[in-house]
């Protein structure tokens, strides 16, 4: 089966699992996008077609192969994408930073830089019954050089499966990356990069917002902490929300430490991004496979931290 027919197929599918919104979960694919809902209120979308630029933003920073919005049980939108302090941040998503490849740096993360990308190439599967949603996706990580040449990298998998679960959205998201050049991707130490990326909201700032750890750590010192899970919540339309992303302890060098934002970076505006390399180097080598897994809970109202705690335990021990 050639590359198009898959992908027909698998856009087929995804067809076939949607339906009419009622209580259950509803998955709808269109040529830009997936979206999941539950009884009729948006969960979240990722975006398969690429999003331009900004007008009189440089064209690089393109972007497809994110979520945004993502959504709290009552709807509200809990993502943001490009402020104008960071335009490559898309909401929800995740690639490398600062990389070397062929003795070369290669930055998928900062666009501007021109010299890497992420982007989405097809999709794999769909899955929908009353109390779940769920798709898998290619993504493509790509150098790219100077001459106009580009080296697929990594070719990765990313599965999402949404619930609803004690009054939250449960997302699991699971990355597995495969190096597919001839060459090591090596992954030097940096702050942040790697793991699942949050950009919150336009509005949420230091004087409404905060974040919480599972070792009680908030926006003044939770920057390079290590911690099971981080969550982070503030106003909305529709009341407080809370995101808590969860890391499960198979993945790299777990717990993984955080990068996050303190009171004076941006007027305390919330990015929160589980980092697998902060402090020690890594590498991926040709034909090497990794996995990092990941759960995204949305919550209306502001974290419970042993609530939160319950989740990771159920979390680890899948």
């Amino acid at each position: 089966m050639n590359l198009m027919r898959s992908h027909l197929l698998a856009s087929l599918l995804c067809v076939a699992f949607a339906s009419a919104p009622g209580q259950g979960f509803d998955l709808k694919e269109t040529d830009a996008a997936i979206t999941i809902s539950r009884g009729g209120t948006p969960v979240l979308v990722y975006h398969k077609a690429e999003d331009p630029a900004p007008d009189g933003a440089d064209p690089a920073f393109k972007r497809s192969g994110f979520i945004h919005p993502l959504c709290a049980p009552s709807g509200a939108t809990l993502t943001g994408i490009r402020p104008p302090d960071h335009l490559h941040h898309m909401g929800l998503w995740h690639t490398w930073v600062h990389c070397m490849f062929k003795g070369q740096e290669t930055d998928f993360w900062n666009l501007k830089a021109k010299t890497g990308t992420v982007r989405f190439v097809k999709t794999l599967s769909c899955d929908k019954a009353d109390d779940h949603a769920a798709f898998t996706v290619e993504q493509e990580h790509v150098a790219l050089s100077k001459d106009g040449s580009e080296t697929v990298v990594l070719r990765e998998q990313l599965a999402i499966r949404a619930r609803f679960e004690g009054g939250a959205n449960v997302i699991d998201y699971t990355m597995t990356q495969k190096n597919v050049s001839d060459a090591t991707l090596e992954l030097p130490a940096y702050r942040y990069g790697g793991g699942v990326a949050f950009r919150a909201r336009t509005g949420w700032d230091k004087t409404n917002s905060d974040y919480l750890t599972s070792e009680g750590k908030t926006r003044l010192d939770s920057h390079q902490s290590r911690a099971r899970w981080g969550a982070m919540f503030g106003p909305t339309e529709k009341g407080d929300a809370t995101v808590a992303i969860l890391g499960h302890p198979s993945n790299h060098d777990a717990p993984q430490r955080l990068r996050t934002w303190g009171p004076k970076d941006n007027n305390g505006a919330i990015f929160f991004n589980f980092v697998p390399i902060q402090e020690t180097a890594w590498a991926i080598q040709p034909g090497q496979q990794i996995t990092l897994r990941y759960q995204v809970i949305t919550l209306d109202g502001k974290p419970d931290a042993a609530n939160l705690e319950a989740r990771w335990k159920a979390f680890a021990e899948k």
